[in-house]
């Protein structure tokens, strides 16, 4: 088996630990390389790299971020992506059951199978997981900026300044567009999701499946700053799509317009504002490593079985 890893050194506390596992390689692992990226980009690159020296599987050990990265420089190939997630959100990772320490993570690889899933474009620009518009795209441009001086990771640095930045938030008046169909909305938060989860355990889009060939566009509507906070512990114990100000629309493709330019997020990492956001879904894109137990499993993220 030709394996390629690529890591992220600055993919938090954990990315040392990872490199030690991961550098030892697997027993099946009889063509085995690690490779390290010195900045953003470089991701890319070297899985494009790996793929053109015949690597069968292409392991991101990293955060959403790398993840994406690598997964940009396998579509189009026969290769397959392996995550060793050690980032602070790890949404995929978590939504396709991958343990969260880098030598189950690993082990999990070696005995995994194949499934392809469907990936997303925002504005061109391929997202895995999700994109999104509104609050949580501001945060996650705080939160970047923040990791970048050195700031505090993780769930509970993400929680901070989402606290600091929701009083003077105000919500964006946008239409959607899908399928025919025209909405006005003020939208706290306007999330394109096809998977389940932003990461950390926030489950935004519950029951999602990465191969139904469809997009979820998540509305929730801008309310009082009160039963925001209600709602938002819901993400975490369920039933967010229960709360009153939560709408969800099924799509393959979508058009968002604002009048004045609007914060935007893919895979967490902040893009450029922008007063247009098109959606497309390209299905079936992108081949996985994953757990058995998640492949087979049909309360699983996979339709497909077997």
């Amino acid at each position: 088996m030709r394996v390629r890893a690529i890591l992220n050194p600055r993919a938090g506390v954990a990315a040392e630990r990872a490199r030690k596992a991961v550098a030892r390689g697997r027993p099946s692992w009889t063509d085995f390389g690690l490779q390290v990226t010195g900045g953003p980009g470089d991701a890319v690159r070297l899985a494009r790299e790996a793929v053109a020296g015949g690597a069968e599987i292409v392991v991101a050990v990293g955060g959403d971020g790398t993840v994406n990265e690598v997964a940009q420089g396998l579509l189009g190939s026969r290769a397959a992506l392996g995550i060793v997630p050690v980032g602070s959100g790890n949404g995929l990772a978590r939504a396709l059951r991958i343990p969260l320490r880098p030598e189950r993570a690993l082990d999990s690889l070696e005995t995994g199978v194949r499934r392809r899933m469907d990936v997303g474009l925002i504005n061109g620009r391929l997202f895995l997981n999700v994109a999104g518009a509104g609050f949580d795209a501001v945060v996650g441009v705080a939160f970047h900026e923040s990791g970048r001086r050195g700031g505090r990771r993780g769930l509970f640095g993400y929680v901070r300044l989402g606290l600091r930045e929701i009083a003077s938030y105000r919500a964006p008046r946008v239409t959607l567009e899908e399928d025919g169909r025209r909405h006005e909305l003020t939208p706290f938060v306007l999330t394109f999701a096809n998977g389940p989860q932003y990461g950390a355990g926030a489950v935004v889009n519950p029951g999602a499946r990465l191969d139904d060939g469809r997009l979820e566009v998540v509305a929730f509507d801008h309310v009082p700053l009160r039963s925001i906070l209600a709602a938002g512990w819901r993400l975490f114990l369920g039933g967010i799509e229960r709360t009153g100000p939560y709408r969800r629309f099924p799509v393959s493709r979508a058009l968002v317009t604002a009048a004045s330019p609007i914060a935007v997020h893919c895979d967490g990492d902040p893009e450029d504002s922008t007063c247009r956001i098109e959606i497309e879904l390209l299905p079936g894109a992108l081949e996985l490593v994953v757990p058995a137990s998640t492949a087979d499993d049909p309360d699983g993220p996979f339709t497909a079985r077997g």
